[in-house]
């Protein structure tokens, strides 16, 4: 039970350590940096490295399909946020750009379940 509770810590301070590198990158280097290491597959590769120690290759292979389906809206809300931050405040940009993600995934999920 402890190596399960340990294990798990692990895998958040790995992910909570990505959001820190990006925003300190972004901070005190130079926000490409950061651009640069939120689009790296990096944490994406982590969780399936966790998956397929956790679960085998077939489960990890339709994470991958899945992963690769939904970053079409991923993409469509980083476009609209980036487009909509030049009109609209950063929070009502933020909101707006998180309801074109949520509309983009439930038509993917409907298309592919």
């Amino acid at each position: 039970m402890w190596t399960d509770t340990y294990y798990t810590l692990f895998k958040f301070l790995v992910g909570g350590g990505m959001v820190v590198g990006v925003t300190w990158l972004s901070r005190f280097v130079d926000p490409r940096y950061g651009g640069i290491l939120i689009a790296a597959p990096i944490v994406t590769t982590l969780a399936f490295i966790f998956t397929y120690v956790e679960n085998g290759a077939q489960t990890t292979q339709e994470l991958v399909f899945a992963s690769f389906s939904f970053m079409i809206p991923t993409l469509l809300f980083v476009l609209a946020l980036f487009l909509l931050m030049n009109r609209y405040p950063f929070i009502l940009s933020l909101v707006a750009a998180y309801l074109i993600w949520l509309t983009g995934t439930l038509v993917l999920s409907y298309w592919f379940l």
